[in-house]
């Protein structure tokens, strides 16, 4: 397909103010908190900070929103402490009970070595791709997600973000394996995930046994039959990459439907943030969800290759991004436990991280700011 988008003109969008009010926020806190097998993640009830160690799945955002840094301003002091926060990571590579390894390592690992041809993070993302691969069981045809709670075999709509680290692999090893693991998942999610109108389930549970889909459920939205909206970004971005990197037209189509229920419940709201699930009884108080938009936009970019000519996905991650740039959801320097965004939630049901800046908010933003100023020559 020709990528008849690629004469679009961006809109305008304020990238210096993001870029800079990173570099004083990250400066802070590695003044603050030096040190380097912590990761921040978000906010406690409290108002003080939530950090972890590297098993959490979250830990290879911030060191990715170091990369991202480095990569934009072309500042060693960037890449020194990206490689430090990095490192810590390493340990996770030999891990099998996650299925987050993509968020770990190829959000750490693998934007170090994209961006640095660092070969000795080869062979660490090799490893985590191979304990990745552990997860895959033929008879259910997709990677398993959860080792707990009451789930026979659950797969997340989550899970579609690791599927670009395992394409990476099967291309750095030269083993088809990894593509065939990945393929695999993308098809047996593209059979269950989506509803008729195109928004999304968050939780699939399969019979591990005869592969057949037991529920169709949600674990972090409001209920079973409403749409959990970062869960809908993450589909909108897994299934744009499966594109990029099979071709296949199907996971295309599937990627612009769930962009478009997204748009089209983002666009009845004024400022396009998106509540934390787009059926949320007490919508508009309900609270929202920036991650989600950050998200969303970092995909809608990649998207608008792909889509044709005069498709809107551009201008609509125009509009995600103008509207986490404004003050109501950006952080002024020195506050906010030195994240970037405000108001992201977590997981509203589990009572947890509601209303608080959290970590993969600022590095989804920071992968959209890099993608839009690039637009132009990007190659993913």
């Amino acid at each position: 397909m020709a990528l008849d988008s690629d004469a679009q003109t961006p809109d305008a969008i304020p990238a210096q103010k993001v870029i800079k009010l990173a570099e004083l926020q990250y400066q802070a806190y590695i003044e603050k908190y030096p040190n380097s097998t912590q990761y921040p993640r978000s906010t406690n009830p409290d108002g003080s900070l939530y950090t972890t160690g590297s098993s959490a799945w979250t830990s290879g955002f911030f060191p990715g929103s170091l990369w991202y840094l480095y990569q934009i301003t072309n500042k060693t002091q960037w890449r020194q402490a990206a490689e430090k926060w990095t490192e810590g990571i390493e340990s996770q590579k030999t891990k099998t009970h996650t299925h987050d390894l993509g968020f770990m390592l190829y959000n750490s690992f693998g934007n170090g070595l994209k961006f640095t041809n660092n070969q000795a993070y080869k062979n660490i993302l090799l490893q985590g791709a191979n304990s990745l691969a552990t997860r895959f069981d033929p008879e259910v045809s997709a990677i398993k997600s959860w080792d707990f709670g009451s789930y026979s075999y659950p797969v997340i709509i989550d899970n579609l973000m690791n599927l670009e680290y395992l394409f990476w692999a099967a291309k750095a090893s030269g083993n088809s394996v990894f593509y065939k693991i990945a393929v695999a998942h993308a098809n047996t999610d593209l059979k269950d995930r989506f509803r008729a109108d195109n928004s999304s389930y968050h939780v699939l549970d399969y019979d591990p046994v005869s592969g057949i889909v037991l529920s169709k459920l949600t674990a972090q939205g409001y209920a079973h039959s409403s749409c959990w909206s970062r869960g809908q970004a993450w589909g909108i971005y897994g299934y744009t990459v499966l594109y990029r990197e099979t071709k296949d037209i199907r996971y295309l189509e599937q990627a612009k439907e769930a962009a478009d229920y997204f748009l089209s419940q983002t666009d009845k709201i004024a400022d396009h943030i998106p509540y934390w699930d787009f059926q949320a009884p007490d919508i508009p108080s309900a609270p929202r969800d920036a991650s989600s938009a950050a998200i969303a936009a970092s995909a809608l970019i990649e998207l608008s290759k792909y889509a044709g000519a005069n498709n809107q996905y551009l201008s609509k991650a125009a509009q995600l991004i103008n509207s986490l740039c404004s003050d109501k959801y950006l952080a002024k320097a020195g506050a906010n436990n030195y994240f970037l965004l405000m108001h992201s939630t977590g997981n509203k049901p589990n009572k947890s991280e509601i209303d608080v800046p959290i970590v993969y908010a600022d590095y989804y933003l920071l992968e959209a700011i890099w993608r839009y100023q690039n637009y132009a020559t990007l190659s993913f």
